[in-house]
């Protein structure tokens, strides 16, 4: 969700495909044995999960639950790899987007069945049903997050603001009185430019003028008036010298690295940049705000799932795993870890959660949130917008010709 990850390309889904003959003959695991995939969000994500592993085969010994973390921008390859080879685990963190590709392929396991009233009753429908697919769930919400606004409240105040902007305009004003003190290393607005998740930068503003990804009828929303918006207010602040020099070469770690050092002005992340901030940088004076308004509020809305495989020998085992796993004292263990969301009711009300004011930003901002498309070629369209926005940022494409090959390029996909 968070991290550095991508739905699956054509190419990957084509190897999926040729793979359903070897899961339905290879079992996954052991029959005592419920092998887990998991993705790393930061150094407390296997601590997390060891501890409820361990939990849970202290109540059920006849279970081994075995573990394997690897990183985000890997993830994608193993689990492809492991499926065609009909040695994938039983159980899998995966990025939500993801779910209609293996879905479509049949290789992960409907799981209504397993689920009763009293379990469905746990989430908030907005992160649960995500990971439905034609009214059949194939996924549970592991982590979710939104995203707002980060801002360096000494940073503001010295440049003449004692408030956050609430538009773009007003960020840029901010952005020019913050540039004007001629701090140097210091920049105003953070943009992500390199690798997953900057098409999402980009339609942080666009959605803002009521722009969407994907219309109505299914096809690029891109190149419109919301998108030539967006295009204007980025451009204008890199050509400006209102961002770090060379976006197209910061992820998203990088551009918060950077609000951690006292660097940046504004940065716009998720909630967990809160607990690193805590840990990291006690002393930096920050607050949060709503992601800057055109037209109207909004906001990114992610979640990442744990599914379960089709293949497994082990589904009563592994779903009971995944029954603890959503249980509230586990989801507030995870949860407090790492900083997303709660997705659980019970762990919202809770007042670790409740009374954060941090997260009450976030989730005060979930009704205006948009969630990626769950599309097949989603890995595409991410790549060929991202593609164009780079080009954009570094000079060597127009504006108005990117959107419109963002345009053509994302409807021969969906096509």
């Amino acid at each position: 969700m968070h991290q550095t990850r991508k739905a699956l390309p054509r190419a990957v889904r084509l190897a999926l495909a040729a793979s359903s003959l070897a899961m339905i003959s290879a079992g996954a695991a052991s029959a005592d044995t419920v092998r887990v995939t998991i993705p790393e969000y930061s150094s407390k994500t296997m601590p997390y999960f060891q501890q409820a592993a361990d939990a849970f085969m202290a109540e059920n010994p006849d279970t081994t639950i075995e573990l394997e973390m690897v990183p985000w921008a890997n993830l994608q390859q193993k689990l492809v790899t492991d499926i065609s080879g009909g040695v994938n685990a039983d159980l899998a963190v995966i990025g939500t987007r993801w779910i209609l590709d293996y879905a479509e392929q049949e290789v992960i396991e409907p799981l209504d069945d397993y689920m009763d009233d009293a379990f469905k009753g746990r989430f908030f429908e907005t992160f649960l049903t995500p990971s439905v697919v034609d009214g059949t769930t194939f996924g549970l919400p592991i982590a979710a997050s939104a995203r707002a606004m980060f801002y360096n409240k000494d940073l503001l105040e010295e440049a003449g603001y004692s408030e956050p902007p609430a538009t773009w305009d007003d960020l840029i004003e901010a952005s020019r009185a913050i540039k004007a003190l001629e701090k140097d290393g210091v920049f105003a607005y953070g943009i992500q430019g390199k690798s997953t998740e900057t098409d999402v930068y980009f339609y942080y503003p666009m959605w803002s003028y009521g722009g969407t990804i994907l219309t109505e009828d299914g096809l690029s929303g891109v190149n419109t008036e919301a998108g030539a918006k967006a295009m204007d207010i980025y451009m204008t602040l890199i050509n400006e010298g209102l961002t770090q020099p060379g976006v197209t070469d910061y992820q998203r770690a990088d551009i918060e690295n950077l609000f951690k050092q006292g660097k940046l002005g504004m940065v716009i992340t998720g909630p967990f940049l809160s607990n690193q901030l805590k840990e990291q940088a006690p002393d930096l004076n920050y607050g949060l705000a709503k992601v800057p308004a055109g037209t109207t509020s909004a906001t990114y809305g992610v979640t990442d799932s744990i599914v379960m495989f089709e293949n497994s020998d082990v589904k009563d085992e592994a779903w009971a795993f995944l029954d603890f796993l959503f249980t509230t004292d586990q989801r507030v263990k995870f949860d407090e870890a790492e900083g997303f969301l709660p997705v659980n009711r019970q762990e919202a009300a809770m007042p670790m959660f409740a009374d954060n004011e941090d997260l009450k930003v976030f989730t005060d901002l979930l009704a205006g949130a948009h969630f990626a498309p769950l599309v097949a070629g989603w890995e595409e369209i991410a790549d060929s917008t991202i593609t164009d926005l780079q080009a954009t940022y570094l000079g060597q494409m127009e504006p108005d010709a990117a959107l419109a090959d963002i345009e053509s390029r994302v409807n021969d996909i969906l096509e």
